[in-house]
């Protein structure tokens, strides 16, 4: 009955002058009849009546099938390929997302024409939520995704489904310089945008390798000792400690003699550093040092 309805106000007849061009009503993939089709909801192709295929067979059409889809109402425009000519007569089954982009509810009318889209070489997209960045391997998921879309036109915000969850995709760009592309065999180099709410987090400040990165002195060269104190002689001297070697100074001498990591070849062994003595100078040790174990001891066996 809609076709009817088409016919006696000029809707559906062809033009052989002008290729092809039909008005037809629209509705959403999810109220056409039959088996569910979750991968044409979530694509970038339509369902056309039997009628459209008997006209476009009788027209020199490039193959493969490309359509501009046209709101004349609300001046909004999109691309998309054909899956199936299996609609009812006057109807024409879209994608959900496809609907939200040309502005269209249930039953509104949509011009349907043929056209011609450059093979496309590049395109940049936006995801619309940083859910995406959960993902684990997002040039897998977009590349299999894209596999439903014949086109895909600067502007539209592409929907694709994945581990039951939907995502909106915004395409940015799209090359050659064109408001559409077709996407069918062709090597697509694709680009990705910060999702919308993305903030970037900035490196923490506070820490260790930020201060020896920007140069910060350490805490060692604020005057901090790691070993600071008196020590003990089993001799009973005093030890006595020199002020320059606890100073700046021979704490920035001892981190320029620190040697660089060893890249030693396959077979080869490392036994240390050649030992350097500090100075000199040795210690005095007097001639009658106190006792360090006084006292008597005991043994078992008797005197001889």
């Amino acid at each position: 009955q809609y076709y009817d309805e088409f016919e006696q106000f000029g809707f559906g007849l062809q033009n052989p002058n002008r290729g092809f061009v039909e008005m037809y009503r629209c509705y959403p993939v999810i109220m056409m009849q039959g088996n569910e089709r979750q991968n044409v909801n979530f694509g970038g192709k339509i369902i056309l009546p039997p009628s459209a295929l008997a006209k476009l067979a009788s027209l020199n059409i490039v193959y493969p099938m490309l359509f501009e889809l046209r709101n004349t109402v609300k001046q909004r425009h999109s691309h998309a390929g054909v899956l199936e000519f299996i609609a009812e007569e006057g109807r024409v089954y879209l994608p959900h997302w496809m609907m939200q982009t040309l502005l269209l509810e249930d039953g509104d009318l949509i011009e349907i024409k043929n056209a011609s889209l450059p093979l496309g070489s590049f395109v940049r997209i936006q995801p619309q939520t940083v859910d995406f960045l959960d993902i684990s391997d997002p040039k897998a998921v977009l590349e299999n995704a894209l596999r439903n879309f014949s086109t895909l036109t600067q502007g539209d915000i592409i929907q694709i489904n994945y581990n039951s969850k939907i995502y909106e995709i915004l395409v940015l760009e799209v090359k050659p310089l064109n408001n559409g592309i077709s996407i069918v065999e062709t090597d697509l180099e694709v680009d990705f945008a910060p999702p919308v709410g993305y903030v970037e987090k900035p490196l923490p400040k506070n820490t260790m390798a930020n201060k020896i990165k920007m140069g910060e002195p350490s805490i060692e060269s604020k005057g901090w000792s790691a070993f600071g104190g008196s020590g003990q002689r089993l001799n009973g001297k005093a030890v006595k400690v020199s002020p320059a070697a606890t100073s700046n100074s021979s704490i920035d001498n001892l981190n320029e003699n620190i040697p660089a990591p060893l890249n030693l070849p396959f077979g080869k062994l490392f036994f240390g550093y050649k030992v350097v003595p500090f100075g000199d100078k040795k210690q005095e040790i007097t001639d009658d040092p106190a006792p360090l174990f006084p006292g008597e001891g005991q043994t078992l066996r008797p005197p001889r």
